[in-house]
Order: structure tokens, then C-alpha cells, then sequence
């Protein structure tokens, strides 16, 4: 499994090379810098952008985990209660398709213009598909293997442990993937106001300045980030749930 991630992450920094390097050529422009000289800026920078992407990993990791807390409990109740699906799955449906960056003048209204309001924006975002993905889990479950819990005495919990958590997990790793790429796309856009630390920022500092080997190292650096994650992901994945790759 090691071997074949290595390689998969040499094959893609081998593709993304040579994809950049032809643009590079073709172009001939200066908004797109050498990726040498780009790497060379990022290693020269490395400290600078390890605090700033470290500022929007804390954003992220707060986010993902107040929107797991609340949308995993919220998702299996509307998976195993008709009632309560049928009534808020068209409040659901209404508001996941409205683009949830228009809510950050209203979230900095609320909770200032510090980490906060950026944070409740990510929630907001990402909730959603947490919940969305846990319900439809649960609802994949086939009535047959609750009546046998339920033939055996099972308690709600044990039905929990059991039975619902292991094939939901799956869906909630599916969430987190679509949540983490979210997530990365709305900090950029929620960290160009009234902060000094974060990807975002760093990526539309250098823009404003013109420095476009800067920016190309905050993009590296932002690609990085979601690289990283997913990495890491598959590991837990693989890991928590290992039936789902027999």
C-alpha cells in the first residue's frame, strides 16, 4: 500500500510538472513563473508559509470537527425517522445548492472579523454534506438487518455500535473528502478579509503585489495542504475501515 502511494505521488508531481512546465513554455508570460524558480521561492519561504498554512489548517481542523459533532447525530436521525426526514429534507435540499459564501458579510456581522466568522462560514458549508452523507448511509441500510438486531433485544446503542456506525463510516469519509476540498476553496475566498495568517491571504497579498512567484508558491502550498489531507484520509480509512477494501 506504501509502495503504490509513493508512486502514485511521484506519478502526480511528474504530471503537474510537466503540465506547468508546457504552459510555461507556450505562454511565455511572466503571470506564470518557472516552476524552478517557483520551488526555489517556496523553499526560500518555507517558515513563512508553514505559518500560514498552518493558520488555515487550525480553521479547517475546527470546522470539520464542530460539523462532524453535530452532522453525524443529525444525519442517522433523519436516516432512521421518516418523520423527521420528510420534514426537514426539503430545507436541506433548499439551502445545500445556495452558494454559502454569500453568508460571510452576515457571519462577520455576527461574529466579527476575526477566526470566528470564518470558521462558522466553513460550518456552514460543510455541514450540509456531512449530513446529507450520513442519512443517505443509513437509509442504504436494508430493513432486514434491523429487524434481526431487533429480534435479538438490541439496544438503540448496540444497534449504533454494531450495525449503523460501520456502514455509515464509509459515507462519512466521503463527506470529509467533498468537506476538505469545500473547505479549502471557501478559506481562500474567507481569508482575503481582516486577517494576516492564512493560505488565502498570503495567495492575494503576493497577487496585489505582483509577485507572481509568491503566488504560485501559495497555490503549491494550497494543493499541498489538500495532498496532505487526503493522504492522511485514505490512511485512517484504511485503517477504521478495512471491509471496504476486501
Amino acid at each position: 500500500m506504501k509502495k503504490i502511494i509513493v508512486n502514485q505521488l511521484f506519478l502526480g508531481f511528474i504530471s503537474v510538472g510537466l503540465f506547468w512546465y508546457t504552459v510555461y513554455f507556450l505562454l511565455q508570460s511572466h503571470t506564470i513563473p518557472s516552476p524552478l524558480l517557483t520551488v526555489t521561492y517556496m523553499w526560500q519561504e518555507k517558515y513563512i508559509l508553514l505559518l500560514h498554512s498552518g493558520a488555515s489548517l487550525l480553521r479547517i481542523f475546527i470546522a470539520l470537527f464542530i460539523s462532524l459533532v453535530i452532522g453525524i447525530p443529525v444525519g442517522i436521525i433523519l436516516g432512521k425517522n421518516k418523520r423527521v426526514n420528510t420534514w426537514l429534507s426539503p430545507f436541506l435540499y433548499y439551502i445545500y445548492p445556495i452558494p454559502k459564501v454569500a453568508f460571510l458579510p452576515i457571519f462577520m456581522i455576527l461574529y466579527g472579523l476575526g477566526n470566528q466568522s470564518k470558521i462558522m462560514l466553513i460550518i456552514w458549508i460543510i455541514i450540509f454534506q456531512i449530513i446529507l452523507s450520513v442519512r443517505d448511509g443509513v437509509l442504504q441500510i436494508p430493513a432486514s438487518y434491523f429487524k434481526v438486531m431487533n429480534g435479538y433485544r438490541a439496544s438503540i446503542f448496540q444497534q449504533f455500535i454494531y450495525l449503523i456506525f460501520p456502514v455509515i463510516l464509509p459515507a462519512i469519509f466521503t463527506g470529509i473528502r467533498i468537506s476538505i476540498g469545500i473547505s479549502l476553496a471557501t478559506l481562500f475566498f474567507a481569508e482575503n478579509y481582516a486577517t494576516t495568517y492564512g493560505i488565502g491571504y498570503y495567495i492575494i497579498s503576493a497577487w496585489t503585489k505582483m509577485n507572481y512567484e509568491e503566488m504560485f508558491t501559495g497555490i503549491v502550498a494550497l494543493g499541498c495542504i489538500g495532498l496532505l489531507l487526503f493522504i492522511l484520509l485514505d490512511k485512517l480509512e484504511l485503517k477504521t475501515t478495512p471491509w471496504n477494501y476486501k
